[in-house]
């Protein structure tokens, strides 16, 4: 299990730490930040669509066999990008980075959950949290001080020491047994997945900027939706199915999988907005942006063996409606947050935030393989993660869409305030006009300095309601995760 752990732990690392790289990267290879994106967007779309590859990769190879391919191909990924000259080969590694993250995350759930007792499963999931949650923590932290101290490529370098000490162990320890009947890799299926999901994210990140009624963005809606039904279609008929559908006919599994994709909605929503808001609102460089975030993380890993344990002892549906409710309370205020909120405060916010995750988590993943025979694990566990991954990726997609066209909105209509009538902007163009003079400018470019700066006001004035605007629509999707989770408990009475 630690070997497992480690190569998670590293991988979810190399998830988060390329970030506070995206800078670098523009001007290495003097790129746009629509492409540099691509270093981001590439690594989740691998990572969530080749979350269902570990049950088949576990049933045709074994756990061991399949650990250690994975832990290869990542070793591949880390070698292309931090050795690549050009940014299509900095987008492979990546890519490659990410298959491994995605087949090996439910590959380690899996195991950790064997190898625990039926009555300590809860526990065993609370560790394996504690491992990921850690991960999160440091890996912006790392990034920035190793970007400032060496150079942007080390974070490609940094986690092969930790993955080739995880490979080691995994050979020694690491179950090996040998599958009874191997099925034929779904194919078509894995690509109408990647299609599907390529699409969707593609036509919500740039609808608002190509438009969202344009042939383009309409043609991206449409091939992505089209290749989800056909999706769904060909799991129905095929013997050898990417997803095992006959999981849904569990009730229980079937509300857990729901409430994991809406918590890996607000999840990733608050996990993205909270350090952006920071940076862009209140300019926080990346490594103090990542130290506003490390203490609740921290308290996090400290508390999941207690929300573990707790996990074998009192209803799932008690702890999940707990943090859900923590997440809502801790991201409410974050609504009426602005420039001169203090990092303390919004750093309090997130703590309180993260402490729900601290409940939810253990209790969605347990909950959801303890109603399954022993078959259909390694399916479970990749389609819990799938759902929550692939729940986060498209809502943190779509929260980011939302948060744009507020901000425009918001500029729109305080543009539309800006006239001579208005005495506060009148006296603000009176005041810039006055420190340009008194440095001596001319009039010509104090009138246009001081509407320079203007406009630099209404854009983060702007972007300001834009993200409280976002933060409000994730405390709606935190109350809405309330709905199932109460269902589930009536579920199981």
């Amino acid at each position: 299990m630690f070997a497992g752990m480690a190569a998670s732990f590293t991988m979810v690392v190399s998830g988060t730490i390329v970030n506070v790289a995206v800078p670098s990267v523009i001007g290495a290879f003097g790129i746009g930040l629509d492409q540099a994106q691509l270093i981001t967007t590439g690594f989740n779309i691998a990572m969530v669509t080749s979350q269902l590859l570990s049950a088949w990769l576990v049933a045709a190879f074994g756990q061991r066999a399949g650990f250690l391919l994975m832990a290869a191909v990542f070793t591949l990924g880390s070698v292309i990008g931090g050795l690549g000259q050009t940014f299509d080969m900095i987008v492979v590694g990546r890519v490659l980075q990410g298959v491994a993250a995605g087949v090996i995350q439910p590959l380690v759930m899996v195991v950790a959950f064997q190898v625990f007792p039926a009555d300590r499963r809860g526990y065993a999931m609370a560790i394996y949290s504690m491992g990921i949650f850690l991960a999160v923590a440091v890996g912006p932290v790392f990034g920035g001080f190793a970007i400032e101290l060496l150079h942007w490529r080390y974070i490609f370098w940094a986690p092969l020491p930790i993955i080739f000490v995880a490979a080691l162990m995994g050979w020694v320890f690491m179950p090996s047994v040998p599958s009874k009947e191997r099925k034929a890799f779904d194919w078509v299926g894995y690509i109408l997945l990647i299609v599907s999901v390529y699409c969707l994210v593609t036509a919500i990140t740039e609808g608002n900027r190509e438009g969202w009624t344009s042939s383009y963005i309409v043609g991206l809606f449409i091939t992505g939706i089209t290749c989800g039904i056909v999706l769904v279609w060909t799991q129905l008929q095929s013997w050898s199915s990417l997803i095992d559908l006959t999981l849904f006919k569990n009730k229980q599994f079937a509300m857990v999988a729901f409430i994991a994709f809406v918590f890996g909605i607000g999840n990733f929503g608050t996990g993205y907005g909270v350090p952006v808001f920071g940076q862009l609102i209140q300019g926080m460089t990346p490594v103090v942006a990542a130290l506003m975030m490390l203490p609740s993380s921290l308290l996090i890993v400290a508390a999941l063996p207690f929300t573990g344990k707790l996990a074998d002892r009192i209803p799932a549906h008690i702890g999940i409606l707990a943090g859900l409710a923590l997440f809502a309370i801790g991201t409410a205020p974050m609504a009426g947050a602005d420039v001169n909120t203090s990092f303390f405060l919004i750093g309090f916010y997130f703590v309180v935030s993260r402490m729900g995750m601290s409940f939810t988590n253990p209790f969605i993943m347990s909950t959801a393989l303890r109603t399954l025979p022993p078959e259909q694990l390694s399916a479970g566990g990749g389609m819990v993660n799938f759902c929550r991954q692939f729940g986060g990726s498209m809502g943190l997609t779509a929260w980011v869409a939302f948060v744009q066209y507020r901000t425009q909105h918001h500029g729109d209509a305080l543009t539309a305030t800006q006239s001579s009538d208005n005495s506060t902007t009148r006296e603000l163009m009176e005041s810039v006009g006055r420190v340009l003079s008194e440095a001596g400018l001319p009039q010509e470019i104090q009138s246009s300095g001081a509407l320079h700066f203007l406009g630099e006001v209404i854009h983060a004035q702007a972007s300001t309601f834009g993200f409280q605007d976002g933060f409000r629509l994730l405390v709606v999707f935190f109350l809405c995760a309330m709905i199932p989770a109460y269902l589930l408990g009536r579920i199981k009475k």
